[in-house]
């Protein structure tokens, strides 16, 4: 994935357990890290699961801008990180003939990617042996 220049995307900063994103808001813009490190995270029946973690050159919030759906998991910071947010111009996928406008499966993946993260914590909830509580990977 490439971020292009005509919207140029900017650099923001957050400190250790800082937000970047929370699930169930609305978002319009998709995040780089350049530097430190993140955790995604997910709400489900009072507990949190940890679904992943990230660093430089991994990126987030991708769903929001291919689906326009609410986020679907929460992304703080673990360590000083500055990431790159980039809005949908500012984004196009790498290829030989350069920037393109749009992706015609974006959505579909996107959705498939949902049911995953869905999936995975149901997953994690019924391996601790309590519905209500999640395991986290390690």
């Amino acid at each position: 994935m490439t971020i292009d220049a005509p919207g140029q995307p900017r650099s923001q900063v957050f400190r250790p357990g800082d937000v970047i994103v929370r699930q169930g808001e609305s978002g319009d813009c998709m995040y780089v890290v350049e530097s430190g490190k993140v955790e995604v995270v997910q709400e489900r029946n009072g507990s949190t699961v940890r679904l992943a973690e990230g660093g430089p050159g991994d990126f987030f919030g991708e769903m929001a801008i291919f689906q326009r759906q609410e986020r679907s998991a929460t992304v703080r910071a673990v360590a000083a990180t500055r990431v790159r947010v980039a809005r949908q111009g500012d984004v196009s996928p790498p290829g030989p003939r350069g920037r393109v406008a749009r992706l015609p499966h974006a959505a579909e993946v996107s959705q498939r990617v949902r049911r995953s993260n869905a999936e995975l914590a149901r997953s994690l909830a019924r391996l601790s042996g309590d519905p209500h509580v999640a395991v986290a990977p390690q």
